[in-house]
């Protein structure tokens, strides 16, 4: 008589016992509890996430989609309403930080947007100002850098909106950047509504 692997599987496991939680290692309670992980925990998981996503995005000039220096761009996620993409258009939102990678190599810039983008996620800043340049003599194609920083974005998680900078901010040469909403934020507005709806 012949038994399949689960069988095999429940025969072998038939005597194991589950751990209480008293037998459970410090790390993998402050795992389970997100109120205690520390700052450095924090900090080496951001760093991890970091290092998994600059794998994904390609640094060869081949494997980006070329665009033309005096191009328009433009990028709006499922469930971005118009109004909101509108307000981006037209660089209507406060930006804090600006990120200038146009002299930049692909790799450093890279390493750059993704450090730039996470850290003002990290910080709740909703919008980032890059500066990618248009790039007319670029090589091996022109708008390299450009064509660059918009494959990239459209990658990186916290990203959902993206459009051309007013003339007056850097034109075609920059990309207005909209982040979602940090899980800090979310916590902060949910307790300021929750505070403005009558209950003291």
């Amino acid at each position: 008589m012949s038994f399949s692997d689960d069988d095999l599987f429940l025969r072998e496991m038939a005597d194991v016992t589950p751990l209480k939680a008293d037998n459970m290692s410090l790390s993998s309670q402050t795992w389970l509890n997100p109120l205690s992980v520390t700052d450095a925990q924090l900090a080496k998981r951001a760093a991890a996430q970091q290092h998994e996503l600059l794998q994904l995005l390609p640094i060869d000039p081949h494997l980006i989609q070329p665009l033309q220096p005096d191009d328009i761009v433009s990028y709006k996620a499922d469930g971005i309403q118009d109004e909101v993409f509108k307000q981006l258009r037209l660089g209507k939102y406060p930006i804090k930080t600006e990120l200038d990678i146009h002299e930049y190599r692909l790799k450093q810039a890279r390493d750059s947007l993704v450090r730039c983008v996470l850290s003002a996620y990290e910080r709740g800043e909703r919008n980032v100002l890059v500066i990618h340049g248009k790039g007319y003599k670029s090589l091996p194609y022109p708008a390299l850098m450009k064509s660059a920083v918009c494959h990239w974005l459209q990658q990186i998680d916290p990203v959902v909106a993206y459009h051309s900078a007013t003339r007056h901010q850097g034109g075609v040469g920059a990309v207005f950047v909209m982040l979602k909403k940090s899980p800090q934020k979310k916590i902060e507005n949910s307790e300021l509504n929750r505070k403005g709806s009558g209950f003291r």
